[in-house]
């Protein structure tokens, strides 16, 4: 107690300075040490002659303590708090952290005096955990681009290399390539798919060859089509009854997914755990197969899609991981220096999967899918970073402007974070969980397509980087029809540099590359999964031009039966008029030409008032709008570029009459979705993309008034290399016979009196 006492008396003394640099080192500074008045005795020491060796044993001596101890290697690899655990705990650090002051202060003068490697070691953690605090508020606060962010303290928690496999009882992918095969695990389809060493004839076969191409009819997705270069295409049918252990998922997915898909499922009760969308969507990824599946829809089955391609996803990562783990424990246990082409379980670089969506909403909910799939029942996951997530990407409901009335899809599309800028890096190693990880210790990559495009950068370019993308095995694009809306350009960016040979090492282990990685042939392995609400040339050209998997290509192809033409409520005649065209690229000039010549001198006159020219394509748009400035017509203008004053001055004098014509872009429409007044006279200069969009604003001619329903006209343009628009339209058997048609004019009339 004396010496207690006495401690807290010199700990008074202090001044607030000093007390805060002897709780961080253990000690004071040594400009605060007490000076002796007798002086010493100066004490001469002669070096003996081996001067060399001893000043080389010195120096090792003093560099000892700077090293980090095997201890403290052991404790990286031991999982940490979550940190919502911390952020519980922060409260109660700051309330204990007055009372604890001056007994940590004393303990650190004990842990002085039994010696100084201690504290430097100690001070070294701090300072440690200190920086990564500093980076983590400086990164937040400055708005950098998320892979900036840097988790050194979870690194050595998710690292691949250091890592080992937990054996878990019953778990039969833990047989994996290196171990003697069970036959559930060569049935696996990931062993399957990757173990399979592709010869040169068959990658020429895939590059040469023609498609051959097999349709089926299935339950639920209907005319489903499966195309094939490497092999003759053969049928194949989803099973009738699922067994969860036949599709080879790894655990904890077996028995998280039932619990997290029951919300889809209309007969809880019953054994189903998936909906027969699912199944059928399911049994295709888990092929290995690439998927376009065009019939995504924002209101009834987004959530459904969702959560099918997010559990094979993880499903993979968690397959690629164990083999690598327990790869790491046989060639732990081998003799050093034997190398072993068994233990070939890696791409060139670590992300495997990149998801590809619009909106941080959308990468939210996929974070969130994979959270309660990885989530045991009483036990929580621990998830780095997760509070630093939900500030970034989630959206605060108060933020939502009142009163907005839009349509359901609307709504839907639009909920929540819709930033289209961002990226984000994902590590999952057994158990636990890592957001904002760097890319190069990532598994699984979500991004938009801005996001990349800002960091993949363009030729000519010193900062730039896409050797990330070198060994994707999974590509899932969703909602691939909004990127129409956006900029398909960087899609296209992206494509072009997927599967790429990497510029640099990044630090891998080249006897643990697979040999088909090696050979740059990972793009005859990646499987693609495109999702979009419609049927697109720009969106087919991705999935008939840059998907080479070696195990073939299977597409939904649906044919409308009716078209939306059906759902135009207001008495109007379409007239549509074909244009000639002789080739794909001379469509732009061969519209505006036709356009001027034949269509705009109908509208010239004065009577032909209030009439909205509707243009897909902002190129168009700006080229009509300089021809109408340079042919001083009467006319306003309204694209997504416009500013709020602009559009409520043209949407004013469109209403009045004073502006005969209003150029009218569909990307405003897609983000805006007024409801226009004053319309009288429709032109489509273009198809809409999205065949809703036609009976929107056909429906908008009900907001001007009664009793002027017989002077309403509608025009619409189109040619031969707008079938798909046009069948999602008008119907299929219709599209036909108007393309065939030797009349190039033709005319329906909606809303007539039964």
């Amino acid at each position: 107690m004396g010496r207690r006492k006495q401690n807290k008396q010199l700990i008074n003394s202090l001044t607030k300075k000093q007390k805060k640099h002897l709780k961080d080192f253990g000690e004071q500074h040594p400009f605060y040490d007490k000076v002796l008045e007798k002086e010493e005795r100066t004490q001469v020491v002669e070096l003996p002659d081996t001067s060399d060796e001893s000043s080389d044993v010195a120096s090792d001596v003093d560099s000892e303590p700077e090293q980090v101890s095997v201890y403290h290697k052991l404790l990286g690899t031991l999982k940490t708090m979550s940190e919502e655990d911390e952020e519980d705990d922060e409260g109660e650090e700051s309330a204990l952290e007055k009372d604890d002051s001056e007994e940590s202060i004393i303990s650190n003068e004990d842990v002085q005096s039994n010696g100084d490697a201690g504290s430097k070691e100690n001070s070294e953690e701090v300072d440690g955990e200190m920086m990564t605090d500093v980076h983590n508020e400086a990164c937040t606060s400055s708005g950098q681009a998320t892979e900036d962010f840097t988790d050194v303290k979870h690194e050595s928690q998710f690292s691949l290399e250091t890592n080992f496999l937990e054996t878990e009882s019953g778990d039969h992918s833990t047989n994996e390539k290196g171990s003697s095969f069970s036959l559930h695990a060569l049935e696996d389809p990931f062993n399957q798919h990757i173990n399979r060493e592709l010869k040169e004839e068959e990658i020429k076969m895939i590059t040469t060859n023609p498609k051959s191409a097999v349709q089926m009819k299935w339950q639920v997705l209907g005319s489903v089509v499966f195309s094939s270069t490497a092999e003759k295409a053969k049928t194949f049918k989803p099973q009738n009854e699922v067994d969860l252990k036949m599709l080879h998922l790894r655990k904890p997915l077996e028995s998280t997914w039932p619990k997290v898909n029951k919300h889809f499922i209309s007969l809880p009760k019953t054994k189903m755990h998936f909906t027969p969308l699912q199944k059928e969507l399911f049994s295709i990824m888990n092929s290995y197969k690439d998927l376009f599946y065009p019939e995504r829809t924002a209101l009834e089955q987004r959530e459904e899609v969702r959560h099918a391609y997010c559990l094979h996803a993880l499903n993979h990562v968690l397959k690629a991981n164990a083999q690598v783990l327990h790869n790491n424990a046989t060639k732990r246990d081998q003799n050093h220096g034997v190398d072993d082409d068994n233990l070939r379980d890696q791409g060139l670089t670590r992300p495997k999967i990149l998801f590809v969506v619009p909106f941080r909403e959308s990468a939210l909910r996929i974070v969130q899918i994979f959270i309660s799939l990885l989530e045991l029942e009483g036990k929580k996951m621990d998830v780095s970073n997760k509070k630093r997530f939900k500030e970034e990407f989630g959206f605060d409901p108060e933020d939502k402007p009142p009163n907005l009335k839009r349509p359901e899809d609307y709504e839907a599309v639009f909920a929540g974070n819709i930033d289209d800028h961002f990226r984000i890096g994902l590590a999952v190693l057994q158990k636990s969980m890592r957001l904002y990880s760097p890319f190069y210790s990532s598994d699984i990559i979500i991004a938009s397509p801005l996001g990349l495009r800002t960091i993949i950068g363009a030729e000519g370019e010193k900062k730039r980087d896409f050797d990330f993308l070198s060994s994707i095995e999974i590509l899932i694009i969703d909602q691939a029809d909004i990127y129409l809306m956006q900029n398909w350009e960087h899609v296209l960016h992206l494509m072009h540099h997927l599967n790429l040979q990497p510029l640099d090492s990044h630090g891998v282990d080249f006897s643990r590359v697979r040999m088909w990685s090696l050979s740059n042939w990972s793009k005859y392995y990646r499987q693609t999964l495109l999702f979009s609400s419609l049927q697109d040339p720009q969106i087919n050209s991705i999935f008939n031009k840059h998907c080479f998997n070696y195990k073939g290509q299977v597409a939904v192809r649906n044919l409308p039966i009716t078209g939306s033409i059906c759902h135009v409520l207001v008495q109007l005649p379409h007239v549509f008029q074909r244009m000639e065209t002789e080739n794909l690229s001379s469509v732009v000039d061969s519209r505006f030409q036709f356009f001027i010549d034949k269509v705009l001198p109908q509208y010239r006159d004065a009577v032909m008032s209030h009439t909205l020219v509707y243009i897909p394509s902002y190129f168009d748009y700006v080229r009509l709008r300089n021809y109408f400035k340079k042919e001083e017509l009467n006319f306003t203008h309204i694209c997504e570029y416009t500013d709020k004053g602009g559009v409520s001055r043209a949407r004013q004098f469109f209403l009045k009459g004073e502006k005969q014509f209003l150029l009218f872009t569909e990307r405003f429409h897609f983000y805006k979705r007024y409801t226009l007044k004053g319309i009288k006279n429709l032109i489509f200069y273009e198809l809409p993309t999205y065949p809703h969009f036609y009976s929107e604003v056909c429906n908008m001619m009900k907001a001007t008034g009664c009793g002027e329903e017989a002077t309403w006209t509608c025009t619409v343009l189109y040619c031969k290399y707008d079938a798909q628009r046009l069948a999602a339209i008008v119907g299929t058997d219709r599209a036909a016979q108007m393309l065939h048609s030797k009349k190039n004019v033709h005319l329906f009339v909606t809303g007539e009196n039964e």
